[in-house]
């Protein structure tokens, strides 16, 4: 199962590039691809608590903690998406490297490294 979700949150991340470099530009990001990269969070996460709750201990759990950080942050930006108007940019940046930070330890509990 965490197989998938490191999947899931790998391509939501290639979206989260062309995200982030549109607003880091100051535009607003295209919405088509902002609904994918958080449907494709989501079941990231979605499945990284299930295999939490499921008993994967260590990296995955502190995976978990990250990743619903960068969620939240998410969701903060896009509030922002909502009113028309690009994202802050520190935001944009904290949230990239909290998902990259949860991924990276999903990673290690994928590979059983932790």
């Amino acid at each position: 199962m965490l197989g998938y979700a490191l999947l899931s949150f790998a391509v939501a991340a290639v979206g989260g590039l062309i995200l982030a470099a549109s607003v880091l530009r100051g535009r607003l990001a295209p919405w088509a691809l902002s609904l994918v990269h958080a449907a494709l969070g989501a079941t990231g996460l979605v499945l990284t608590l299930l295999a939490v709750l499921g008993g994967a201990r260590g990296s995955a759990a502190l995976a978990l903690v990250l990743l619903l950080v960068a969620a939240l942050g998410g969701f903060f930006l896009a509030s922002f998406h909502l009113r028309g108007k690009p994202g802050p940019k520190p935001v944009v940046v904290i949230h990239a490297l909290v998902a990259v930070s949860g991924v990276l330890c999903l990673t290690g509990a994928v590979l059983n490294l932790a």
